[in-house]
């Protein structure tokens, strides 16, 4: 009776750190993240493609199902793409604020200052538009499915917005609802579905934000044990 292959397994012993790095890795860290804000005012200064290409292999570091990656990271710089994909989001978000949206919604959006208006879309040098796949088209034209792709492809975004804010760059998460349009506007192919659009690029020098309190260490944290 044949067996199938065993898996290729390579040895993996990264550098041990002492308990002292650690801890103060662990902390400079923490107050490098601390300081990320989502951003909507955005300057148009251009930034260098090749940190958006580390960015994006940053990214595509991230754990996923089956080791199947199952995300597409599209880059846009060009003025005339970005400014049809602010047009067509525009268009939603109009429809979000003036009924979409319940009155609950709209209140909890109202300390942000948040509209129907986009104009970060136009001004930030790039916008990545992150597409998940729920599945690969084969050879043959068959398919074959991904597995836990929305949280697969949300850890990736999140590895994404730690390193662009490494780099010293803003960013913002928006989602546009619903997001088929970017799918059209870009040509992506049918096994790719929106999930995210992330703006890039530096503040612009008038560039302010909700003064917010993120939740304390104690509300979100539970410990089982010592």
């Amino acid at each position: 009776m044949e067996h199938a292959p065993s898996p290729k397994f390579v040895g993996y012993r990264p550098a041990r750190l002492s308990p002292a790095e650690s801890a103060t890795r662990a902390k400079d860290f923490f107050a490098l993240m601390d300081g990320r804000r989502s951003v909507r005012h955005f300057s148009n200064e251009p930034v260098a493609m090749e940190m958006i290409d580390d960015l994006i292999r940053a990214a595509s570091t991230a754990p996923s199902g089956a080791h199947k990656q199952p995300w597409t990271f599209c880059v846009v710089t060009d003025p005339a793409l970005k400014h049809a994909i602010r047009e067509a989001a525009e268009e939603e978000e109009r429809t979000s604020y003036g009924g979409r949206m319940s009155p609950e919604w709209l209140e909890d959006l109202a300390p942000l200052g948040t509209d129907w208006r986009k104009e970060f879309l136009d001004v930030a040098p790039c916008l990545i538009v992150v597409f998940k796949r729920p599945y690969e088209v084969m050879p043959d034209g068959s398919k074959r499915k991904n597995y836990y792709v929305e949280e697969s492809v949300g850890i990736a975004c999140g590895f994404l917005l730690a390193a662009a804010r490494n780099a010293g760059l803003v960013t913002l998460t928006h989602t546009p609802s619903p997001m088929n349009f970017l799918a059209r506007i870009l040509g992506r192919p049918e096994n790719e579905r929106a999930f995210l659009l992330i703006p890039v690029g530096h503040p612009a020098d008038y560039c302010e934000v909700p003064d917010l309190q993120r939740k304390t260490l104690h509300q979100v944290l539970v410990r089982y044990g010592g």
